[in-house]
């Protein structure tokens, strides 16, 4: 996928960071609140991302079995009108991608795909959600904030992922009770415009439960 790994900063406890989405198994380990792929995405691609017009950025929500995830996201792309090329094709395969090592660490059949394009902050509160397990991948505009809550509070030490840096979080649903209390939430925009485009996978046990 020609995405090169780099060092990151120093995680918090129950964040595990690996530099090969294979190693992504650390996340079922009891002691793991969330797990991140420390990736770069090429220049060129997120320039290309980057530039696109708001109207052609993909918005949409469906649940899917994962074999169909490539089959949806060309045809949601399709929908919002997102040009052909070599760059889109990087781009449906990036998220086909992310969709199969998610489900695989997730034992998932069936997901639930995202798509929000975002101007404002949408989850502003430090917070967890109740879902088993998410994904979430910010392409454009700045990633997901995160941090370690003590006592309910807001984490005292914020961070802010990389553009195009996957996040897979536990949620309040997961079978066990992660040892670290690990909250995130968006970025706060502080009164700038930015176009933010967000995909977020979660697993699914039973499609009809989500109706």
């Amino acid at each position: 996928m020609n995405i090169n790994s780099k060092n990151f900063v120093t995680q918090p406890a129950g964040v595990s960071s690996v530099s090969d989405p294979k190693l992504f198994d650390t996340f079922n380990d009891t002691d793991c609140s969330a797990a991140i792929w420390a990736r770069d995405v090429p220049l060129n691609k997120q320039a290309w991302i980057n530039g696109l017009e708001r109207t052609v950025l993909p918005t949409g929500r469906v649940i899917i079995p994962t074999n169909l995830v490539t089959e949806t996201v060309t045809n949601l792309f399709d929908i919002s009108g997102l040009p052909p090329g070599p760059n889109r094709t990087w781009f449906e395969r990036d998220i086909t991608s992310l969709a199969t090592i998610f489900s695989e660490v997730v034992k998932s059949k069936y997901l639930k795909l995202r798509f929000n394009v975002v101007e404002t902050c949408m989850c502003p509160k430090f917070h967890l959600d109740s879902i088993t397990a998410r994904l979430i991948c910010t392409y454009r505009g700045l990633g997901t904030q995160y941090g370690i809550s003590e006592r309910g509070e807001d984490p005292k030490h914020v961070y802010t992922l990389k553009t195009g840096v996957p996040i897979l979080l536990k949620g309040l649903l997961w079978p066990t009770t992660p040892t670290i209390d690990l909250l995130h939430r968006s970025p706060p925009t502080n009164g700038k415009e930015e176009t933010r485009l967000i995909m977020v996978l979660d697993h699914v046990i039973d499609p009809e439960d989500e109706f």
